[in-house]
């Protein structure tokens, strides 16, 4: 009989952890307002990729551009979406940050200004004003771009998420870090037609345009709700790859919110970049990382296999 009890309350006490384990709590925090490019985490969540995994995702957007690595660094954020320029930029400064996972895998990023400027190459914009989206990041791509590309005397300006109003008031004469993807569309919805340059294509070297990221700590805290995760959405980007149009309306469907018309553009130009599988190329990686340092965008060599978590 006292076996007998001993082995209910054994059973009781693993159904309980069971319960625990599936309720476990997570905290995302975007690099952006919600827009296409997140689609495949608003797949996970509305799909119950997360709930099959054990976990419930809290989605968050950020009030500054450059918060969200930040917040994860400090364990103030379990996970956040982030740029691999930007991790790199961070490890070297010495942050604890774990890249966990892809979501774009090359570069959207790019300087863009409107159309009629008299803009035809990067060179053009010596001695006008350049805005930048995340401090931290565009503004030392920056940098490093005018140094290739040979843009001299140009005066740096933070728009944050205003590009467009920075763009048509004259503030700034372009800027460096929207998306070919995304404001491109926006803007031509608002009737201004933009240009850019890519950055792939003036000198910066391939990169992961997004990727998923969280602090140390949460990774030796929550190993098994991190790696959930990460299954998770690595479903979903199976999911939207082959049911596209149900993947773009339940992601329209979580975000009331987002202009349809705009986000249906958007994620058609989006599509070919999301990530199909998890896991990096460390060639990759490590080649933006040298580049990193030899343009001065970091001070010390950093070891780019250092900074991304094996899952086993």
């Amino acid at each position: 009989m006292k076996k007998k009890i001993i082995g209910i309350i054994l059973v009781l006490t693993l159904l309980g952890n069971s319960v625990l384990m599936a309720g476990e709590k997570l905290s995302l925090m975007l690099d952006w307002f919600p827009n296409v490019d997140h689609l495949p985490i608003y797949v996970a969540k509305e799909k119950g990729y997360f709930s099959d995994q054990g976990i419930e995702v809290t989605i968050i957007s950020p009030s500054e551009t450059s918060d969200a690595l930040k917040l994860a660094a400090s364990g103030n954020m379990d996970l956040a979406v982030s740029y691999q320029p930007q991790t790199i930029i961070a490890a070297d400064n010495g942050l604890p940050i774990k890249v966990v996972a892809p979501l774009v895998v090359h570069p959207l990023t790019t300087l863009l200004f409107l159309e009629g400027k008299g803009i035809k190459n990067p060179s053009d914009l010596s001695h006008k004003k350049i805005g930048y989206t995340v401090p931290g990041l565009m503004d030392v791509l920056l940098e490093a771009f005018a140094v290739i590309n040979k843009i001299q005397d140009y005066t740096p300006v933070n728009v944050g998420f205003t590009i467009l109003p920075a763009l048509v008031s004259n503030k700034v004469d372009a800027v460096m870090g929207p998306f070919k993807t995304y404001e491109t569309v926006g803007m031509a919805q608002h009737g201004y037609k933009a240009q850019f340059f890519e950055l792939e294509k003036w000198g910066i070297p391939d990169y992961e345009e997004l990727i998923f990221v969280c602090g140390e700590k949460i990774l030796e805290e929550k190993p098994a709700a991190v790696k959930g995760f990460v299954k998770a959405i690595e479903k979903a980007f199976a999911y939207t790859k082959s049911h596209p149009e149900d993947a773009l309306a339940t992601y329209l469907s979580a975000v009331p919110q987002a202009d349809k018309k705009i986000e249906t553009q958007a994620f058609e130009l989006t599509r070919p970049y999301f990530a199909v599988k998890t896991g990096h190329n460390l060639d990759k990686w490590q080649a933006f990382a040298d580049f990193a340092l030899e343009y001065g965008l970091i001070k010390n060599k950093v070891d780019a296999a250092s900074l991304i978590h094996t899952w086993k």
